[in-house]
């Protein structure tokens, strides 16, 4: 496969699918370079199209005391 930018939603997923083909290929190999390279456009590509918000620290913290049925004492 010829390694290229990934410019839209169907090239990355197009990338996944390739991605899982060779997922698990023996180290240093053509196709574990392939990997890496994969690895790093995808990884580019969502960096700068899919922006995670972190919660607040706190917030997350009264999420998950709400979920695990807790007492709330705040």
């Amino acid at each position: 496969m010829i390694i290229q930018s990934i410019r839209n939603d169907d090239e990355l997923k197009s990338a996944f699918q390739h991605l899982e083909m060779i997922f698990q290929v023996e180290a240093d190999t053509t196709e574990s370079e392939e990997m890496e390279m994969l690895v790093n456009l995808i990884e580019a590509y969502e960096n700068g199209h899919y922006l995670i918000i972190l919660p607040d620290p706190i917030e997350a913290i009264k999420c998950r005391v709400g979920n695990a049925f807790l007492p709330t004492v705040f």
